[in-house]
């Protein structure tokens, strides 16, 4: 398999135009290594979430993230690969990390890459980005507030709608009544709205919502899902729902 090809051997379909397009010129060359043999022309007709369009998307959007704070220390690096490493194994993680630093390399138009994201990205696939970003910020066991502000500008950006991203949040970062927050409810709520706000988050949080993005990507799902399960066991426990 080439340099890239685990991770763009899916299609990188509408990612080849616009500004994330305009990043990639590092890539072109690289994507003759016999995994695609696609046109630039036949990418830029494809719509829709390929594996290759949400990885590529993905590491952009780290990137922005890392450079919250103006610099990136080879610490840094080192914790988001293990996470990526953790996420995606070492094949994957390895060709992502090329493409990373790479990435870091460049200046980020950060608004405009967000609307590329919302404007051709399914909403689930969104949300999984959100997740993924959230995941590697406290990668180093940290909450680094300027990185937090920026997938906060990204969630805006890219159309997630306040209470899921607040969902998603405290999935990683605890708050007051954090379970409630994560099933998208008032501590107030009945128990039939406690079991009705289960079903509509396990249903929006579902890994097969995003199955069309690969077995790497849709196994980083699972978390998620589980996250909401774990919300809703521990309000069950609180109020001795059996």
């Amino acid at each position: 398999m080439g340099r890239f090809g685990k991770w763009i051997g899916g299609g990188l379909g509408w990612v080849m135009g616009g500004p994330i397009g305009g990043m990639l010129g590092f890539l072109v060359g690289s994507l003759v290594d016999g995994t695609s043999t696609e046109t630039s022309s036949t990418y830029e007709r494809r719509t829709g979430t390929t594996p290759g369009a949400f990885g590529v998307s993905l590491l952009v959007l780290i990137a922005a993230v890392m450079k919250a704070d103006g610099k990136v220390v080879k610490s840094e690096l080192d914790y988001v690969k293990e996470y990526l490493v953790r996420q995606f194994g070492k094949e994957s993680a390895a060709e992502a990390s090329i493409m990373l630093r790479d990435i870091l390399k460049q200046n980020i138009p950060l608004q405009d890459i967000c609307r590329q994201i919302s404007g051709h990205m399914d909403y689930s696939s969104r949300l999984q980005l959100m997740h993924l970003l959230f995941g590697v910020s406290i990668a180093d066991s940290n909450v680094n507030q300027q990185e937090q502000a920026v997938i906060e500008k990204i969630a805006g950006y890219t159309g997630i709608s306040d209470s899921d991203y607040i969902s998603i949040r405290n999935m990683f970062i605890p708050e007051t009544d954090s379970a409630y927050k994560i099933l998208e409810i008032e501590r107030s709520a009945s128990n039939e709205e406690l079991k009705k706000a289960y079903r509509r988050m396990a249903m929006k949080y579902h890994p097969d919502k995003v199955s069309h993005l690969g077995d790497d990507f849709k196994k980083s799902a699972d978390e998620k899902f589980r996250k909401v399960n774990e919300a809703y066991e521990k309000i069950k426990k609180e109020r001795n729902i059996p």
